[in-house]
């Protein structure tokens, strides 16, 4: 049986990554593989990634939209779908008002060009300031955090990997999602370079992944407690002065007092 081989990019994630997908004569997805000239991948691929054509061949996945008539889900076209949606959104707000509704966003709506031009249309439309994304159980504390640090919650840091002596990495298993928030092409690789060309790799988490199996030292966490941790480190550098900001800072002083009793010992 002939195959036909298709580039695309996987929606599933902010790492983009590249695949080849090969279909069969009746377009049925038989392989996904990770793309090795894709520049930003580099071949990598992730087991969300690779189950792809599992996803696409489920006899379960909707390929219409349904609607509900009678209490029974029945296949109806676009325009009965959103005339049922008109309808019953409409009626839910006349009711109890526009707060009455939310709005989910998360994978792979919020890594399509749709969503990144239609989401925000959508909540307007509605209304509505109850908006719930899968970010808040993922990375919305850096979001946060460089928000109040930097003044954009999307100007998000990431390390030079390529010159980096010392990396300590937090809760992060690049070798499974190729490093999200942090994609690079060839995560792995670069590790691995990390610590041929001397450097240490440093990994916390309380679970033994495939990346803290590659690192120099894995420290484990109790679930919850890198909070503590993280203030010992911050403490140390402040009681032993190690600071050497170069930019101006607010309430230094005022966070090492609030630090003063978390010692590592602590």
């Amino acid at each position: 049986m002939a195959t036909t081989t298709v580039h695309r990019t996987c929606p599933l994630c902010e790492a983009v990554c590249g695949l080849r997908i090969t279909l069969d004569d009746d377009g049925r997805v038989t392989g996904v593989r990770g793309d090795a000239d894709d520049p930003f991948s580099r071949g990598f691929i992730c087991p969300k990634g690779a189950g792809l054509g599992a996803l696409d061949g489920d006899p379960d996945r909707l390929t219409v939209p349904l609607v509900r008539k009678d209490g029974e889900w029945r296949e109806a076209t676009w325009q009965e779908a959103y005339a049922a949606v008109e309808e019953g959104l409409g009626r839910v707000t006349a009711e109890h008002g526009r707060g009455s509704v939310a709005v989910y966003l998360g994978n792979p709506t919020a890594h399509s060009m749709a969503g990144a031009l239609y989401g925000s249309a959508l909540i307007r439309a509605l209304g509505t300031r109850n908006v719930y994304t899968a970010s808040t159980a993922d990375q919305m504390p850096k979001h946060v955090a460089c928000g109040l640090m930097f003044g954009n919650p999307f100007a998000i840091p990431v390390p030079d990997l390529d010159r980096t002596s010392y990396l300590l990495m937090l809760g992060a298993n690049p070798l499974e999602s190729n490093g999200s928030l942090c994609t690079a092409p060839d995560f792995p690789g670069r590790l691995k370079a990390l610590r041929k060309r001397g450097g240490r790799l440093v990994v916390v988490d309380p679970r033994r992944t495939r990346t803290a199996a590659l690192a120099d030292e894995h420290v484990f966490v109790r679930p919850g407690a890198d909070a503590y941790l993280l203030a010992g480190i911050a403490h140390t550098l402040l009681a032993e002065n190690r600071t050497a900001v170069r930019v101006p800072v607010r309430n230094l002083e005022e966070l090492r007092t609030l630090l003063a009793p978390f010692s590592p010992r602590r």
